[in-house]
């Protein structure tokens, strides 16, 4: 175990490849130097919070991003109408289809995660019937058969847990799924001084909206924090970095204490849509 370690630690430093760059596996080649943690500083006098190697915040510090500052397009390659409001745009596929909006592009980052951790076998997620659709179930080779608001699931394929198979399930989670159905998963932040790094803004409905939390920064001196938020929307577009419309000095970041809502360049959320995985 010592030598495989000491060995990946040589691979890193001497081929410039990232241990974690496994984890991105929708990339062809991952570039640390183009992840959302080199990419976006922090304003002086704050330092990003510390988390385990492991966790989901780790995870989201170190997306990739696209080079410079790309226009935001929508799934079928066409630059959205409105490009004033993020900062940086993930180096993410978004698919041919009108399916990975606002709240898919949230559970693909969650069930990404936790693929690359080896826990495929637990994602799960609620279509707007309330029906739940397992990974676990999808592996073994059942797949969906929706009628109106009646799902049933049948044998219909070999069992397969591959990274191909994977993605095909969360298209079906994108187009059955939504944040209504999200957000009945997700469990209430009681408090917004409690937010951590892949907590989510959330309001559900017809439409809904949500925002991911993706990162964070304090000010030891005075205990001030500081968050990064990344959304889809609607139609399907690039997962983005928004930027602060209201703080040009802090943009883009955001005052934890932010008051009773929270103002984006394209949605406006209470303190009481903070809610976890």
């Amino acid at each position: 175990m010592f030598k495989k370690i000491v060995f990946l630690v040589i691979l890193n430093i001497f081929f410039a490849v990232p241990v974690f760059a496994q984890s991105y596996l929708w990339l062809e080649r991952y570039d640390s130097a183009q992840c959302l943690r080199n990419r976006v500083s922090v304003p002086d006098e704050y330092e990003r919070v510390r988390n385990s190697d492991s966790s989901f915040a780790y995870w989201l510090r170190r997306l990739p991003l696209k080079k410079g500052r790309p226009d935001v397009c929508l799934y079928n390659g066409e630059p959205k109408a409105f490009q004033n409001g993020h900062y940086a745009v993930l180096d993410i596929d978004i698919g041919e289809a009108d399916l990975q909006q606002c709240a898919d592009a949230v559970i693909r980052l969650r069930s990404e995660y936790m693929y690359s951790i080896g826990k495929s076998k637990e994602v799960h997620f609620n279509f707007t019937s309330g029906d739940t659709a397992r990974f676990s179930k999808w592996i073994e080779g059942y797949r969906p058969k929706v009628d109106g608001n009646k799902v049933s699931w049948h044998l219909a394929a070999e069992p397969d847990s591959s990274y191909a198979c994977f993605q095909k399930y969360l298209r079906i989670v994108y187009m059955y799924a939504g944040t209504y159905s999200l957000k009945k998963e997700l469990k209430k932040v009681a408090r917004i001084e409690d937010m951590r790094i892949g907590d989510v803004f959330i309001q559900g409905g017809f439409p809904g909206h949500a925002a991911l939390v993706v990162d964070m920064a304090v000010d030891d001196s005075t205990g001030k924090k500081i968050f990064l938020l990344a959304q889809g929307y609607y139609p399907a577009q690039d997962f983005h970095i928004l930027r602060n419309p209201n703080d040009s000095k802090l943009d883009p970041w955001y005052e934890l204490d932010f008051g009773e809502r929270l103002e984006t360049p394209t949605w406006t959320f209470s303190k009481d849509d903070l809610m976890r995985f």
